[in-house]
């Protein structure tokens, strides 16, 4: 990244931050990931499977909502790395995916509602 001139010099703290700042592709990423966790049902969804694996027709009952439109909201959150599933015959189980960033969307989940639910359960 090219040296960054800042307009006004109040401390260095801030040039050198600069110096190792990320890529505009690493937050287009970052900015995907809250994307995601900003629709509400998916943020349902998540919650839930971050405490339980759980098939289709539950998680569609559990949240008030119809199988295809969950179905649809789990295909967005398995394409984006944050759900794996399996087979049992006909019904497909999800659950949040062993990987570092669906680890840490679960810690996210948990610290919203922690902070955001007092009370609540």
């Amino acid at each position: 990244m090219a040296d960054i001139i800042l307009p006004h010099s109040h401390n260095e703290h801030t040039e050198v931050l600069l110096k190792g700042m990320p890529k505009a592709e690493v937050f287009d990423k970052s900015s995907e990931t809250f994307a995601l966790i900003s629709d509400s049902t998916r943020l349902k969804i998540l919650w839930l499977l971050c405490h339980t694996e759980e098939c289709v027709a539950n998680i569609a009952a559990a949240i008030e909502m119809s199988s295809p439109a969950v179905s649809h909201h789990l295909r967005v959150l398995k394409q984006a790395g944050l759900l794996t599933h399996r087979r049992q015959g006909k019904e497909a189980y999800y659950t949040l995916a062993d990987t570092d960033e669906a680890r840490l969307v679960h810690h996210i989940v948990d610290i919203l509602f922690d902070l955001n639910c007092d009370g609540c359960y």
